[in-house]
């Protein structure tokens, strides 16, 4: 958190309820849509220690007519010089000012295919478009945006490693939830045990930005916390840009479920953990940490951290309260330091494409560098802000 102690003044703003008053914020002012309430954001990490006072005034407010929470997790991680270098989702805007196209739904009726919109910047999908667009027929999920500038868009995997035939959309309809009194769908995943047929999965193997070699990178995802299996492997993250297993080291993404076919936590499951090729970890080895313990909730945020240098962290928490543990920080398990990443980003699926395990996918993000721990929180008190299942 560099030397700036006071930087850590600036966290008072996520209680701000409703970002009326901006809680702690001058450059917040009165928070309404929250798109300015990051003022002293830069402090959030302790890296300046200037900005304090200014805290997160609003940033887990929520606004006004869009629906959405004044910021939003790419505002926070920008705040800390850790930038979003991909933010996925299909219920609401990850940035504060992010007014474009969340995903594309294509029909299965005569396949054509319409973009879904936030209701307003920085605010929740309009499945109003959706429903209309897809009434007396299905839809299937079709392009999931990056609403970073980068443009890592993500679309059904390509053929390759375990999926002969490439994967499948997902159905646009599976998984319905209310966020913040809003209707939004989730991307509901399957499994397969048959390599031809396949099951859902998404990846963009020609990214920008994304972090290779032994390269820092952080990511998240909000997932469903009843839907998952013990199966390989519904990741969101960093993987191999060739759809096949290049080796140990060679992805970082992060897991949720209670796969025990490597490593594993303690209790029943499910766990966050991380999928770095040729095995699944909840620590520094197969052997299951105390401190990964099984994450039981509704709505489940699961975090991978990934420095530079023989070390990576996992945290977890229920996207619905403000906690955030940390399951494990330590070194990497034996074979894996230094990192060989390759910067394809994978949804539901496995750095080789494996389709044996399943999910709900709701939103996620990947960076560039560390973010600190206060970034990390302020991550989860954003997400919590959001209203997932409210």
């Amino acid at each position: 958190g560099g030397s700036g102690g006071g930087g850590t003044a600036g966290s008072g703003g996520r209680a701000a309820s409703g970002g009326a008053s901006g809680a702690g914020g001058s450059a917040g002012t009165s928070g309404t849509g929250g798109t300015n309430g990051l003022g002293g954001a830069s402090s959030v990490g302790g890296r300046t220690g200037s900005g304090g006072a200014g805290g997160m005034g609003g940033a887990t407010g929520v606004g006004g007519a869009g629906g959405g929470v004044g910021g939003g997790p790419c505002d926070l991680y920008q705040s800390g010089n850790t930038p979003c270098v991909a933010a996925h989702s299909t219920v609401r805007a990850l940035y504060g000012s992010f007014g474009g196209n969340l995903y594309q739904v294509r029909r299965t009726s005569d396949h054509t295919t319409k973009d879904i919109p936030v209701l307003a910047p920085g605010g929740y999908a309009a499945s109003a478009v959706q429903d209309t667009f897809c009434s007396a027929t299905s839809c299937t999920i079709s392009i999931i945006y990056d609403q970073s500038p980068n443009g890592n868009h993500l679309t059904k995997a390509p053929p390759g490693g375990w999926l002969n035939n490439g994967g499948l959309e997902a159905n646009a309809t599976a998984a319905k939830i209310t966020v913040n009194g809003h209707a939004a769908y989730g991307v509901y995943t399957t499994s397969n045990f048959d390599n031809d047929i396949g099951a859902v999965g998404y990846r963009n193997n020609n990214t920008k930005g994304v972090a290779t070699g032994d390269g820092p990178e952080a990511m998240y995802m909000v997932v469903s916390g009843k839907h998952y299996n013990q199966w390989c492997c519904f990741d969101y993250g960093n993987a191999e840009t060739n759809n096949t297993d290049d080796g140990s080291a060679t992805m970082e993404a992060v897991y949720f479920g209670n796969s025990t076919q490597w490593g594993r936590g303690s209790g029943n499951g499910p766990w966050v953990m991380a999928d770095l090729e040729n095995g699944v970890f909840g620590g520094g080895s197969t052997a299951a940490p105390a401190t990964n313990t099984s994450l039981v909730a509704d709505y489940v945020t699961a975090m991978l951290k990934g420095p530079s240098g023989n070390r990576f962290v996992l945290k977890g928490g229920d996207a619905q309260s403000v906690s955030l543990a940390t399951k494990y920080d330590g070194a990497r398990p034996a074979g894996y330091s230094p990192m060989k990443k390759q910067g394809a980003i994978i949804l539901g699926i496995g750095g080789d494409n494996s389709h044996t395990g399943e999910g709900t996918f709701f939103e996620g993000c990947m960076t560039s560098g560390l973010p600190s721990d206060a970034v990390d929180d302020a991550v989860q008190a954003n997400i919590v802000a959001a209203g997932y299942g409210r």
